[in-house]
């Protein structure tokens, strides 16, 4: 079952994609899954971000291709940050580029939505919080976070966490092929089977850490391959049974 939330131009709603054709829900698909039975062709709707994150939980190098590719140990157990609510887009919406920066990055992830609330969950446990999983792109101001040695600022602009185009509910998560495109072509192609720590895993370290709350999102890592984007660019990332998420970085000079 593929989640989306949408709006025809007057309030914004969640809803089940069926083909070409969106159903509307009743409430959150948190708490329950009720058609209205309201119906949409997807093309008269505008898809937003699937979801509405109290925060999101990245991670930093959490796949051995990553690791190899920057010269770096495999961690012993996750390294996680968080990016700002406020740094959510939806797909078809422009990435800007800050003009604070000179390099600013795509990183395509998978991200895992988190259903219910999450305190001290065991990993045999985790796959019941969660609701489903999507499409992430951990959009990142390289330079800040070389200058910075820390990474708030260079991964927590505005616009710097496209999430879309859906929320998948049914798929494995450690089976799962996913690209990153860059005007087409492909700069990232992986196997989620490379990944260091497993989805569960990440939700049952993270809930021993903070409580994930409904919506929330954990975006479980980059691949090799990570580089820059520039204004004009259109960037993709694809993953296997969820969809494209597709953004297209602008200049903020220019808005």
């Amino acid at each position: 079952m593929k989640i989306v939330r949408f709006t025809t131009g007057r309030k914004a709603e969640y809803g089940i994609l069926d083909g070409g054709t969106v159903n509307s829900l009743a409430g959150n698909p948190c708490q329950h899954i009720k058609t209205t039975g309201q119906s949409y062709r997807l093309k008269d709707v505008k898809l937003l971000p699937p979801c509405l994150p109290s925060k999101i939980v990245a991670l930093g190098l959490n796949y051995r291709s990553h690791a190899e590719e920057v010269n770096l140990k495999i961690p012993a157990e996750p390294l996680i940050f968080l990016k700002p609510s406020t740094s959510v887009i939806g797909p078809e919406d422009n990435i800007v580029y800050p003009e604070s920066s000179q390099q600013v990055d795509y990183e395509g992830e998978l991200g895992v939505v988190i259903k219910k609330p999450a305190r001290h969950v065991s990993v045999e446990e985790a796959g019941s919080y969660i609701l489903g999983y999507t499409c992430f792109n951990d959009v990142t101001a390289r330079d800040l976070q070389y200058r910075d040695r820390q990474w708030t600022r260079a991964k927590g602009f505005d616009t710097f966490a496209p999430i879309g185009p859906c929320i998948e509910t049914e798929l494995d998560p450690d089976n799962l092929s996913l690209e990153t495109r860059l005007n087409g072509e492909v700069r990232q192609q992986t196997h989620t089977g490379d990944l260091i720590f497993t989805a569960y895993e990440l939700v049952s370290f993270i809930s021993h850490v903070m409580t994930l709350l409904p919506g929330d999102v954990i975006a479980t890592g980059t691949a090799s391959g990570i580089g820059p984007m520039q204004p004009g660019d259109t960037v993709e990332v694809i993953i296997e049974n969820i969809g494209t998420l597709r953004n297209y970085v602008v200049q903020q000079s220019l808005l």
